[in-house]
C-alpha cells in the first residue's frame, strides 16, 4: 500500500483536475480554496467510528508522510477527512470541519 506522501500527491492532482477554480470548502456560505503548488494535507478519522458528533482526531502519518494507511490503523471503508494546512500551522490544533449530506425528504415524497 502506498504511503501517505503518494496519497497526498495523487489527491492534489485529482482535486486540481476536478476543481480547477478551487476546492469548495463550505456550502453555507460558499467558499473556495485554491490548491497550492505544493499542498500539505492532514488527515483525520472519527473519534468514535459510528458517531460523528464526537468529532475527529488527526492521523499521525509519520515524518514526511512515510506511514501507510494500514500502519496508521485504517481499515477498508474507513471514513477519512482531509484538510489543507499552511507552513507554520499548529497541527495539534487542527479542527476538521466536515459537512455531512442531508437528505431532503420532500424529494422522495410521492403523491397519493
Amino acid at each position: 500500500m502506498a504511503p501517505f506522501s503518494e496519497i497526498s500527491s495523487e489527491l492534489a492532482d485529482i482535486l486540481r483536475d476536478r476543481y480547477p477554480a478551487g476546492l469548495t470548502t463550505s456550502l453555507e456560505p460558499p467558499m473556495e480554496t485554491a490548491i497550492p503548488a505544493e499542498p500539505k494535507f492532514v488527515y483525520g478519522v472519527l473519534n468514535k467510528h459510528d458517531d460523528p458528533s464526537h468529532g475527529w482526531k488527526r492521523i499521525n502519518t509519520g515524518s514526511d508522510e512515510g506511514f501507510t494507511p494500514t500502519r496508521c490503523g485504517l481499515k477498508n471503508n474507513s471514513l477519512v477527512a482531509f484538510m489543507l494546512v499552511e507552513d507554520g500551522d499548529d497541527l495539534d490544533d487542527v479542527v476538521f470541519r466536515v459537512e455531512w449530506p442531508v437528505e431532503d425528504e420532500e424529494l422522495y415524497e410521492q403523491e397519493p
